[in-house]
């Protein structure tokens, strides 16, 4: 834009300049011609070597225009591919979470499905179960799926000593209520709804308490395993009478998280036990100990009264050869003396007849 302009610029010039020149030339004579051709031509080449010089300014700014443009877009062309790639970055990033997404609603549709079939849904309850208890108890302390004597098999059975004794764990509580419960969409639905959530609730536990809790067999209460924390949570919030009915049963609802906190106690008991038991153990070997002590005084004072007895026999024995050896240099002294003072009589030679 500026070039042009100064172009457009220079062409007014130039034809202001031809104009003077037409108008000199009619008024005045040919020396006066002349001298204005010659001014104008003078002028005429100032202009055009201000024109050059413009032109020349105008190229190199130009040039400098457009490296100055090559460089905002070869930077802008490097942000662009940076941002692209981050954005392609984060595309991928989306993928991923868009691909578990995908993946937590199939597995939340499985879940749904396992939940809503009654068989299947019990089994998951006994699975959950079983990966807590295997979790938290030694492999002696439960049984799963063991034979009572009525031919009740329960989901699990802690084997605690007495009191309290075995108690049991169900797994299998009815869910079709509490599903009711969370698809109703008005007041009188949910209270319908948890009318017969606490009614199945009191069947279960019915059921539980005279198959489960057998008397001299298993502890007198039994636990109901709710696999849901919300399900739990739904009757200690709005169904407490039916919570006070179980515990007159004495069958205590448990929920995953109050489960582990029972286990917990659970094991803490087994360890008390097993520490009671080695302190017995420990206790009867004390007294076997002591036992042997006692033993062992006796016959190191029997053999201290040997060893006694020896000493005044070697101290006889020692007085007796003292004696032995006195009378011996006694007499030993006097067959010396007699010798000594006993004269010899020489002795005469017979004459033979």
């Amino acid at each position: 834009m500026e070039s042009l302009t100064i172009i457009l610029v220079v062409v007014v010039v130039m034809m202001a300049a031809g104009m003077v020149f037409l108008a000199l030339r009619g008024q005045g004579g040919a020396q006066q011609d002349a001298a204005s051709v010659g001014e104008i031509k003078g002028q005429l080449d100032q202009i055009a070597q201000l024109a050059a010089s413009m032109q020349q300014n105008v190229t190199s700014q130009l040039q400098n225009q457009e490296r100055a443009l090559h460089e905002t877009l070869r930077k802008q062309g490097e942000t662009t591919g940076q941002k692209l790639g981050d954005l392609q970055t984060r595309l991928a990033v989306i993928d991923k979470a868009q691909a578990s997404l995908n993946e937590l609603s199939a597995q939340t549709t499985r879940l749904e499905n396992v939940l809503s079939n009654k068989q299947a849904r019990g089994a998951y309850g006994e699975m959950q179960l079983e990966n807590l208890v295997r979790q938290m108890l030694p492999p002696n302390a439960y049984r799963f799926q063991q034979t009572l004597s009525n031919g009740s098999r329960p989901d699990c059975l802690l084997n605690l000593p007495n009191p309290p004794g075995p108690i049991v764990i169900d797994a299998k509580f009815p869910l079709e209520a509490w599903y009711q419960l969370g698809e109703a969409t008005d007041d009188d639905g949910r209270k319908a709804a948890r009318k017969n959530l606490a009614a199945a609730l009191s069947k279960h536990v019915e059921d539980i308490a005279s198959k489960y809790i057998i008397t001299g067999e298993t502890a007198e209460s039994a636990m109901l395993f709710l696999p849901s924390e919300a399900v739990y949570a739904e009757f200690h919030t709005h169904l407490p009478k039916a919570l006070e009915d179980s515990f007159k049963k004495r069958v205590y609802l448990v929920s995953p998280t109050t489960l582990m906190a029972t286990l917990n106690t659970v094991r803490a008991i087994l360890r008390d036990v097993h520490m009671r038991e080695q302190a017995a153990v420990i206790q009867a070997e004390v007294s076997r100990l002591l036992d042997d002590i006692t033993r062992l005084n006796d016959r190191v004072g029997n053999l201290d009264r040997h060893f006694d007895q020896a000493r005044r026999d070697i101290d006889q024995i020692k007085t007796t050869t003292g004696k032995i050896s006195s009378r011996s240099e006694k007499i030993e002294s006097i067959e010396v003396e007699d010798l000594k003072e006993t004269p010899t009589v020489p002795t005469e030679p017979k004459l033979l007849d």
